[in-house]
């Protein structure tokens, strides 16, 4: 597929998935978002995780603030990305610490110390839309896909049931999958 093609597929299936979870309304949005929520701790890599990536929520997103919380709470670090010119950078996050809205809508840390990458050992990836082999639509800039290039860590979408299609796709060489993808719904567990 031409790389213009790549584009219009996935702008076509960004669209189509961002107009069915946004009309879902916030009170339904927030039940389904906790149920995601609960999969997702009861994941055996996140039990066994001393450092989780997660990522701020923003409009219809799964709500990830219990999430960050409750993980705190247990005495597991949690960290944020923070965008540094065309890359992410984990930084070290508790609830309540300072942070400033992204082009994209999220919050990102102010302060907070960096982490090195490898000392991530989950990272909860955001998207739009995901298939049953891994594969996501993000918002297309490209971050994650780079930012999970050379990394060891497990990486699980955290979205709601009808983020994931049945239809593979469409993905160009750099897109990267995922490992699992966690709904309210279910857990997809990826071959890789």
């Amino acid at each position: 597929m031409k790389s213009s093609e790549l584009k219009r597929a996935k702008r076509r299936a960004r669209r189509a998935v961002l107009e069915e979870r946004d009309a879902v309304p916030a009170d339904v949005r927030e039940a389904r978002g906790e149920r995601a929520v609960e999969r997702f701790l009861e994941l055996p890599e996140v039990q066994r995780a001393t450092t989780i990536m997660l990522f701020s929520h923003f409009g219809s997103e799964v709500p990830t603030y219990s999430l960050i919380r409750r993980l705190h709470e247990r005495g597991v670090g949690v960290a944020l990305p923070r965008i540094e010119g065309a890359h992410l950078v984990p930084v070290s996050y508790a609830p309540g610490d300072p942070t400033s809205t992204t082009s994209f809508g999220a919050q990102e840390p102010v302060d907070g110390t960096p982490l090195d990458p490898a000392s991530v050992d989950v990272v909860a990836v955001p998207g739009v839309a995901f298939d049953r082999g891994g594969r996501r639509v993000g918002y297309g800039g490209g971050y994650y896909d780079r930012f999970l290039r050379d990394l060891p860590a497990f990486t699980v979408a955290l979205a709601f049931g009808l983020q994931v299609v049945e239809e593979p796709l469409p993905a160009g060489r750099f897109d990267l999958p995922v490992q699992a993808v966690v709904t309210e719904e279910e857990t997809i567990r990826v071959a890789t």
